[in-house]
């Protein structure tokens, strides 16, 4: 969203919620995934609250500035959607940071810059307003938190005193900026004291209001997709209306109708940057499922696939697993290949991704999510799951495009998958080896 001439700005600091790097004093309560579902809600609520509520309100709309870390652009839009002002947070610490949001807004023209995080549930458009109509007649407006900080700051011009020689994450932030606020003869306004969630023992004050684990039971599929507009409504049509079954879309950038047909079946749909590891990861970072199904855009489920799986991962010594690959296509040799396939998947554990690829989103995270691979991003995950213990086959078929095969013929594609699994154990580099792919592919 462009900057518009109203001289009010919001900006609002968050992160992008990935397991284990969001909300990590929660982590003990809630786990790893359970506190990255939980901002990711606060996050949604924050600008919902934003969205419905002080927009609407204001006389004139104001300019809404997202400052993120921990993501790229892409993702962060993906998340919360594209209609604000996004960019990074600056390097330093969090007064640093907000130094340069404010000094950055009002270098810009703004005459009242209003900063929250995404921590305060109870924050409402009403308190937000009367921030901004605080700065009508004081320096600063502070929304002071049960923690003894703040879960707002608000100024009418530049003051960079009030982030300066403060403890930052102690109970002492608001004392140390209102002394100097005092030293400085800054008029202050306060609003009502409101709770940041922050600690453990702030959940029990939220009631039911947000969800802060995963269903049990509950599936999130994933599906990353570059230029499918050819197989991904049929892909998206034998899975949709299923109970407890949430399809993310991750786009990596399409140039056809991708996007367009996934949307027109009422699924989420993301942007990403390319990259079908990225893709999946963004995706699993999104999803609230107990149970993550990655899936090909170019591959079809056959009914009751998700009674088997969790018909499956109810075994405690089962970690994950994969679906009988069925290839679409009429040629003999296609059934030598899913014959060995077969083989290839029970006896040795190694199914690939064309068969889709499910696992607890615990044991996902505990494993560090996909490698940064440009190929075989697969091959290497389901090599560290069944460390984990013993990955099934579902007999419920996964039917995927023989367009592979029938491009480059049956015997040369096999045979230059076998070359990049061979590349693999010598231990040559995943981008030599995407490098050597894409050669190969296109000849």
């Amino acid at each position: 969203m462009l900057y518009h001439p109203n001289p009010d700005r919001l900006i609002i600091f968050t992160r992008l919620p990935y397991p284990g790097m969001t909300k990590t004093r929660l982590i003990p309560a809630l786990g790893a995934r359970g506190a990255a579902l939980f901002h990711r809600q606060l996050g949604e609520h924050t600008l919902a609250t934003v969205r419905e509520g002080l927009q609407q309100k204001m006389a004139q709309p104001i300019a809404v500035e997202i400052r993120f870390t921990g993501g790229t652009l892409e993702q962060m839009q993906g998340w919360l959607g594209e209609e604000w002002l996004y960019r990074p947070q600056s390097e330093g610490d969090l007064g640093d940071r907000l130094n340069v949001a404010a000094q950055e807004a009002f270098e810009a023209g703004c005459s009242r810059v209003v900063i929250i995080g995404t921590d305060c549930p109870d924050l409402d458009a009403g308190t937000l307003m009367e921030a901004f109509e605080s700065l009508h007649s004081h320096d600063l407006v502070l929304g002071p938190a049960m923690d003894g900080g703040y879960y707002l700051i608000g100024l009418s011009r530049f003051i960079p005193e009030v982030f300066q020689g403060i403890a930052w994450g102690t109970g002492e932030v608001l004392a140390q900026t209102l002394a100097v606020a005092s030293s400085e003869s800054l008029t202050v306004a306060q609003l009502p004291e409101l709770r940041d969630i922050d600690r453990p023992e702030d959940l029990a004050f939220l009631g039911s209001r947000f969800s802060r684990r995963p269903n049990p039971g509950s599936i999130s599929m994933i599906v990353p997709v570059l230029n499918e507009e050819a197989g991904i409504g049929s892909t998206l049509a034998a899975v949709c209306g299923l109970s407890d079954v949430e399809i993310i879309v991750v786009d990596g950038g399409s140039s056809d109708r991708t996007r367009e047909i996934a949307e027109s079946y009422g699924v989420t749909v993301v942007r990403s940057e390319p990259g079908r590891w990225r893709q999946m990861n963004q995706g699993a970072a999104q999803a609230t499922g107990e149970i993550l199904l990655f899936l090909h855009g170019d591959t079809r489920l056959g009914p009751g696939f998700e009674t088997e799986i969790r018909r499956i991962l109810e075994s405690p010594e089962v970690v994950g697993g994969a679906f009988e690959l069925r290839i679409e296509g009429s040629e003999p040799l296609l059934r030598v290949i899913e014959w060995g396939v077969k083989w290839r998947s029970r006896l040795g554990q190694m199914p690939y991704g064309d068969q889709g690829i499910f696992v607890r989103a615990a044991t996902f995270w505990e494993l560090g999510g996909f490698a940064e691979m440009g190929i075989m991003e697969d091959f290497e995950f389901v090599g560290r799951l069944k460390r984990r213990g013993r990955l099934a086959i579902a007999p419920t078929p996964a039917f995927t495009s023989a367009r592979r095969w029938q491009k480059l013929g049956i015997l040369r594609t096999t045979g230059i998958n076998q070359l990049m699994i061979l590349g693999y154990y010598l231990g040559i580099s995943p981008a030599r080896l995407a490098l050597m792919y894409r050669t190969t592919a296109v000849k």
